[in-house]
C-alpha cells in the first residue's frame, strides 16, 4: 500500500527506471514522464501528486520552465531538482525560484531516499497547515457570528428598556404623548441627512428619546401645573436637563447620549440653558435634536393653539437659524421635503408595531428608503457596473472578491479602502478571511445602490 505518490521527470529512460525502481522499494507509488510536457499533462489530469523530482537539463522544456508552470498548478507540491555537480548553480537558482531541494548526479539510494523523505514530510506538513488555517479560519466566522448575534440581542435588550424608560414619562407626561418616538424619528431623519454613521446616530437616537427623562424627577406639582409656571418653579424645570444627564451617566452604553440629554435645552447663540454653551461647544447630536424638537413642537397641538402644517414649521426653524438653531442643521432640514416628516409622524402615530426596536436598529428608515441618496434603476445600474468589470450584483449589493499573496497585503488593502470610505462617508461591509477580502457596497438609506456605492467601487479599484 503506497502511502505517497511522486512525478519523475527525466529525459533518459535508465534514470527514470532506477529512480522508479528506488522508490517502489521504498512503497512510495511512482509515475515517470520523459519531458516537462507530459509533467504538466500529468499534472493536468490528475494534480493529486505529493511531490515532483525533475531533471533540470531535459529536451523540450526545462526543469526550470517546468518548475514555474508546476508552482502555478500545485503551489503545495515540492520540486526537488535534480542535476549533475557541473550545473550546481543552476540547482541553487531553482532553489531560490521555489525548489525545495536538489539531489547531484549520480546518486545514491540513501540519498535520494533521504531528500524524498524530507520533502515528503514538507509537503504534509503544508497540508496540516492549510487545513488548520481553514479550520480557524471557520472558527473565527463562527464565534464572530455568535459576538454580533449576542451583541444584536443586547442591544435589543438595551433598547426595550429604553422603551420602557419611555412609556413611564408619557404616562407621567399625557400632553405630550408620543411626542419623544416623533422627534426621534425627526433626530435620525436629519442626522442620516449629514451622512453620520450608524453609531452616531444610535446614539444620537437615544439621547433623543431619552431627552426629557430627567421630568421624572420634577414634581408633578409643577411638571402637571395647568397654568404659567413662576420664576421658582421654571428653575426647578430646567433642573430637568442636569437630573436626565445624572441618570443615564451612570450607565455604560448611555454615556455618550447622556450629553445629548444634558444639552438639549441649548441655543447656538448661548442663551440656553443649563450651562449657556454656545455654537459647536453644543453636541452636536443636541444641534439636531434642537431641530427635531421644534418642528415637532410646531406640528403638535397644544392647549393654546393647533397644531401648525410642516411648511409653517420649516419658515419659524429658518427664522431662528443662527440663533437659537446651527444653521447646518437648518440647511439640511430645508433641503428635505414636507412629505417626509408627514409620512414619519404618520408611521408612528398610525402604526401598531412596536416602534423602538426598528427605530434603534435603523430598519425603520431602510423600509421607508427615503432618506440618503436616490437609488439607481436597474438600467441605469447595468450601464454603471459596464465600467467595473470586476463588480458583481449579489442580493442587492455590489460585490468584489480580491484575493492577495499575503494576510499582511490584505490588511494592507482593507485599511486603505477603509480610509478612503471614510473620507468618502460611507460604511462598505468588508470580510476578510486570511489572503482574501469580500467587498460589498449598498447605501442602506436609499434601499439600493446609489451613485455614492458606484464612486466607492471606482475608488477601491484605483488602489488595486
Amino acid at each position: 500500500m503506497y502511502s505517497s505518490r511522486v512525478l519523475v521527470v527525466d529525459d533518459e529512460l535508465y534514470v527514470r527506471t532506477i529512480v522508479l525502481a528506488m522508490l517502489q522499494e521504498a512503497h512510495v507509488e511512482a509515475v515517470s514522464v520523459a519531458d516537462g510536457n507530459e509533467a504538466l499533462e500529468a499534472i493536468q489530469a490528475n494534480p493529486e501528486f505529493d511531490l515532483v523530482l525533475s531533471d533540470i537539463m531535459m529536451s523540450g522544456m526545462d526543469g526550470m520552465t517546468l518548475l514555474a508552470r508546476t508552482r502555478e498548478l500545485i503551489p503545495q507540491t515540492p520540486v526537488v531538482m535534480v542535476t549533475a555537480i557541473t550545473d550546481l548553480d543552476v540547482a541553487l537558482l531553482a532553489m531560490r525560484n521555489g525548489a525545495y531541494d536538489y539531489v547531484l548526479k549520480p546518486f545514491q539510494q540513501e540519498q535520494l531516499l533521504a531528500t524524498v523523505n524530507r520533502a515528503l514530510e514538507y509537503r504534509k506538513l503544508l497540508l496540516q497547515n492549510s487545513m488548520y488555517k481553514h479550520k480557524l479560519e471557520e472558527l473565527v466566522t463562527a464565534r464572530t457570528q455568535m459576538l454580533n448575534q449576542a451583541i444584536t440581542d443586547l442591544e435589543r435588550s438595551y433598547d426595550i428598556t429604553l422603551e420602557a424608560l419611555g412609556d413611564a414619562l408619557d404616562l407621567k407626561d399625557t400632553e405630550t404623548e408620543g411626542h419623544s418616538k416623533r422627534v426621534t424619528a425627526y433626530t435620525i431623519a436629519l442626522a442620516r441627512a449629514m451622512e453620520l454613521s450608524p453609531a452616531e446616530i444610535r446614539t444620537i437616537a437615544r439621547g433623543a428619546f431619552l431627552h426629557d427623562v430627567g421630568k421624572m424627577a420634577i414634581p408633578d406639582a409643577i411638571l402637571l401645573k395647568p397654568g404659567k409656571l413662576n420664576a421658582e418653579e421654571q428653575e426647578i424645570m430646567r433642573q430637568h436637563c442636569a437630573r436626565g444627564y445624572h441618570m443615564l451617566a451612570k450607565i455604560p452604553f448611555l454615556a455618550e447620549a447622556a450629553e445629548i440629554v444634558h444639552s438639549h435645552q441649548e441655543h447656538f447663540d448661548g442663551s440656553g440653558y443649563p450651562r449657556g454653551l454656545k455654537g459647536n461647544d453644543i453636541p452636536l447630536g443636541a444641534r439636531i435634536f434642537a431641530v427635531a424638537d421644534a418642528l415637532d413642537a410646531i406640528t403638535s397641538d397644544r392647549p393654546y393653539r393647533e397644531a401648525q402644517p410642516f411648511s409653517k414649521a420649516r419658515q419659524e426653524i429658518k427664522r431662528c437659524s443662527g440663533t437659537q438653531f446651527d444653521p447646518d442643521v437648518v440647511d439640511i432640514l430645508m433641503s428635505m421635503p414636507d412629505r417626509l416628516w408627514a409620512d414619519l409622524r404618520g408611521e408612528i402615530v398610525g402604526g401598531n408595531q412596536r416602534f423602538l426596536p426598528s427605530l434603534f436598529s435603523l430598519d425603520f428608515f431602510r423600509r421607508k428608503g427615503s432618506i440618503g441618496g436616490a437609488r439607481l434603476h436597474e438600467k441605469e445600474l447595468l450601464e454603471q457596473l459596464k465600467a467595473l468589470p470586476q463588480w458583481k450584483l449579489l442580493d442587492g449589493k455590489i460585490v468584489r472578491n480580491v484575493q492577495f499573496g499575503s494576510f499582511l497585503e490584505a490588511i494592507e488593502f482593507v485599511q486603505t479602502v477603509s480610509a478612503q470610505a471614510e473620507a468618502q462617508k460611507h460604511h462598505p461591509d468588508i470580510d476578510i478571511r486570511y489572503d482574501r477580502v469580500r467587498i460589498s457596497l449598498v447605501t442602506h438609506d436609499s434601499g439600493g445602490i446609489t451613485a455614492r456605492d458606484i464612486k466607492l467601487a471606482h475608488t477601491i479599484d484605483g488602489i488595486l
